[in-house]
């Protein structure tokens, strides 16, 4: 059998898609069927003729076509998004499910097949895995400049959005609700109280009302709790055990500056760190603007080989009481902060957790300030405050300066409500792991 020729083929195409322009669909499908007999494996012709077979009420018949057109193009998400589409319309659901996942998989930036996605698992029943779907497609949108009012909602699209949102937000309270529960039956629902309003807050159904207007967490602010820039060194009794051992913790150090090369990693990490240095990080002098860190834990997870190489400073680190979430802290490092380098301005996560500096290394010049209230490191004497106030240090001098960073709790929590403030902290990290979201990361001085 001859086969067609590239003339002829081209031929039917241009016939179709001049008949498809002009708005003779009757026409237009009289042209990609020919095209269709030529060459079988046409996915144009496949997607055309499905749309027309849907149009005509085949909805069976529109499926295969567009199953055809998606074996003929495994890798076009476009394809998949309108075979979940229609699937969808027949109520095959577990089906759209399949093709809609895939095309995500092929597309994430697709949020409208993300929507659609969460429809068809809400459909299903699968609440948790629609609200993950939901989610996902409104930050998608919403970081295009998408969904965020009607005005920049496709008409179609405005009530579907409105549903979804509604749905995330139910879905969320219920699921951070089920998290504080089991702590409210034993500690009783008035000594968690403030984690309510505080959960209440981070799910936007109620305003912070911040008592400083300097102070500014990016993440969790937890009320009820005074604010302020400094702590002072009484409430925390457990830090004159860091200070007792300051010449350890200090002899230690110096081993792993010898070694700095193998040892020492930028603090803001990487491959990301360069963009993020360039916000962050200002030179005073010549030398390049450097942040550099020793980890002994980070995120909450421990750093063991670092731990061996300064055991002394390990166990003191192990033995105080500090703040521990599950994938988020502590985090307990020497912070060392190149000859000429400044933090610039900025704020941190959440007030439930302060930052304590042990300065171990400080030579003139250097400086930390908090609110506007400026603090000179002492060798050997911790320092504690609330990074959510915007915060800065630098080091004017053209030596290092190096303090023991650790996480404390904030000494207003009780017992109860840092129990609670773990368990929902984790939760979040892992809803916001389960639906792509980023929660802002923490950033010490």
């Amino acid at each position: 059998m001859n086969q067609p020729s590239n003339a002829t083929l081209a031929s039917c195409r241009e016939q179709a898609l001049a008949a498809w322009q002009r708005g003779d669909l009757a026409a237009a499908e009289v042209a990609f069927r020919r095209l269709l007999e030529c060459q079988p494996h046409d996915a144009e012709a496949l997607q055309f003729l499905a749309d027309r077979q849907w149009a005509a009420g085949n909805a069976a018949g529109a499926v295969e076509l567009l199953q055809a057109a998606h074996r003929v193009e495994p890798q076009d998400a476009g394809v998949l998004h309108r075979l979940g589409e229609l699937q969808m319309l027949a109520g095959a659901w577990p089906d759209a499910v399949d093709s809609l996942r895939k095309a995500l998989q092929l597309a994430p930036g697709m949020f409208v097949a993300g929507l659609r996605l969460g429809v068809a698992l809400e459909r299903q029943g699968s609440r948790h895995a629609a609200m993950l779907a939901y989610l996902g497609a409104i930050d998608t949108a919403q970081a295009q400049g998408r969904w965020l009012s009607d005005d920049t909602t496709a008409p179609g699209l405005r009530d579907a959005v409105k549903h979804a949102t509604r749905f995330v937000a139910a879905g969320r309270r219920e699921l951070f609700d089920a998290v504080i529960e089991p702590l409210r039956q034993r500690y009783g629902r008035s000594e968690l109280a403030r984690v309510d309003q505080c959960l209440t807050i981070y799910l936007g159904e109620q305003a912070a009302n911040l008592p400083d207007p300097r102070q500014r967490p990016k993440f969790l602010y937890f009320p009820g709790i005074p604010s302020r820039t400094f702590y002072p060194p009484e409430r925390f009794p457990a830090h004159a055990r860091l200070e007792a051992a300051c010449d350890t913790i200090r002899e230690e150090l110096r081993a792993v500056l010898a070694h700095a090369a193998d040892s020492l990693v930028p603090f803001l990490g990487a491959p990301s760190s360069a963009a993020v240095a360039a916000e962050l990080l200002a030179a005073s002098g010549p030398q390049e603007a450097a942040w550099d860190a020793f980890f002994f834990q980070r995120h909450g997870v421990r750093h063991d080989a670092h731990c061996l190489r300064c055991p002394r400073t390990s166990a003191l680190l192990d033995a105080l009481p500090l703040v521990r979430i599950r994938e988020h802290a502590p985090e307990t490092l020497y912070s060392v902060l190149r000859p000429g380098t400044h933090i610039l301005p900025h704020r941190g996560v959440t007030n439930t957790r302060l930052v304590t500096h042990l300065p171990l290394i400080v030579p003139p010049d250097c400086a930390l300030r908090v609110g506007g209230e400026t603090h000179v490191w002492q060798e050997g004497r911790c320092v504690t405050f609330d990074d959510t106030f915007e915060h800065e240090a630098w080091n004017h001098s053209d030596r290092d300066r190096v303090v023991l960073i650790l996480d404390s709790w904030n000494p207003d929590l009780s017992e109860a409500e840092r129990a609670a403030v773990a368990d929902l902290v984790a939760a979040i990290g892992d809803f916001n792991r389960a639906s792509q979201l980023t929660a802002p990361p923490p950033t010490q001085a």
